[in-house]
């Protein structure tokens, strides 16, 4: 036995070979030459008794088929065992005594894996059923593999999309937590994070419903920029208590330390920077930072930038930041009316703010009311 028959009779034992042939002389002969303890051998007369035969047995794991039968000849069976997904995938070898080329080529367009002449040498027949069930059933091992594969794919991609999200939520509750820090160092602006940030998304979604400053957007992580937003502040941190929560009007002195709130963001923010790989996120944190309390006609601080020379999200964090600011409450004044705080925003026009984001903040004046009375209603209601 050589290494193919070995290999075969190892991993194949008792597979059943189905043989279709309206001779019975010539099914006894095949079963002379199959059946042994390797196969396991059935023969049908004819091409309905083989359905027949199929429709209530299990499939057999080859089909020998005779071409010339009558009532319904092998090239007419063979179409129909194509057609029943049962038998689709059963390896099929004519065995007929048809010997032109055009015969052999229509059995093997029918979808027949061989195509061999009566009588067949009885060593030729079982080498060729060998070779057709080993190509099968490494068919099957292959598809088995690949399905294991695609398995293990699927299961490590849900791994990898677990872990990004348990990174994504660390990163973002210690934003958070650092975000809420800053809040409660300066607690008279309690939920100012949370409403500039609702403005900020409100102001973004008009941008780009208006196409304002569209190249300049065209790349922008929106999601990232919400998120980052909420370190604009974060220079607070490094402010003495006695000036950040100071209950009246500031000094010329004191003023001039919190201005300085915007560098020590900066610095604290590109000190992160040296640190980690992600930048995108920190750098849009670092330009909301430095740039928020910029004018467009250059008195802002810290650097005195004018027009388009001040970053395009420290222009927009501008109008956003000077909204809720007025029209909240400070130890050191009331709030404004919506009304009144619109009135400044628009007067500001082309002086603290760009003009064409003015234009955009007057058409979504609206949202950013409903925003700031439902952050009051949900204030009132935690007292």
């Amino acid at each position: 036995m050589d290494k193919l028959d070995a290999k075969y009779g190892a991993a194949h034992k008792q597979q059943h070979i189905l043989a279709i042939d309206d001779e019975p002389v010539i099914l006894n002969s095949l079963k002379s030459i199959i059946g042994s303890d390797t196969y396991k051998f059935s023969g049908i007369t004819s091409g309905a008794g083989a359905l027949r035969y199929l429709g209530a047995h299990e499939a057999p794991d080859l089909i020998l088929l005779d071409v010339e039968m009558p009532e319904m000849n092998g090239y007419t069976l063979i179409q129909e065992l194509k057609k029943d997904p049962k038998t689709v995938d059963i390896p099929v070898i004519f065995l007929t005594s048809k010997s032109d080329d055009e015969s052999e080529l229509e059995g093997l367009t029918l979808g027949a894996v061989d195509y061999i002449k009566k009588p067949p040498p009885p060593q030729l027949l079982l080498k060729r059923i060998q070779v057709h069930l080993l190509v099968e059933s490494q068919k099957h091992t292959l598809m088995a593999q690949q399905e294991e594969l695609k398995n293990f794919n699927a299961n490590l991609l849900s791994m990898v999309e677990d872990r990004t999200a348990m990174v994504v939520e660390l990163k973002n509750a210690m934003l958070q937590t650092i975000a809420e820090l800053v809040e409660f160092r300066d607690d008279i602006t309690g939920g100012h994070l949370a409403r500039t940030q609702a403005y900020l998304r409100v102001m973004l979604a008009e941008m780009t419903k208006q196409n304002v400053y569209e190249k300049e957007i065209a790349d922008w992580d929106v999601n990232l920029i919400l998120q980052s937003a909420q370190l604009h502040d974060v220079g607070k941190i490094a402010i003495p208590d006695n000036i950040l929560k100071k209950p009246g009007k500031l000094t010329d002195a004191e003023f001039k330390e919190i201005k300085d709130h915007t560098l020590f963001g900066k610095d604290i923010i590109e000190k992160i920077q040296t640190n980690t790989t992600e930048q995108t996120f920190l750098e849009y944190a670092r330009v909301f930072a430095i740039s928020h309390h910029e004018k467009w006609d250059g008195s802002g601080y810290p650097s005195g930038s004018n027009g388009e020379e001040i970053p395009l999200l420290g222009r927009i964090m501008a109008i956003v930041d000077v909204y809720d600011a007025l029209v909240s409450v400070r130890p050191y004044k009331k709030a404004f009316s919506h009304e009144e705080t619109v009135n400044i925003i628009v007067e500001s026009k082309g002086k603290h703010f760009d003009p064409v984001l003015v234009d955009v903040f007057t058409g979504v004046t609206g949202r950013f009311e409903e925003i700031a009375k439902l952050y009051r209603k949900n204030s009132d209601s935690d007292v």
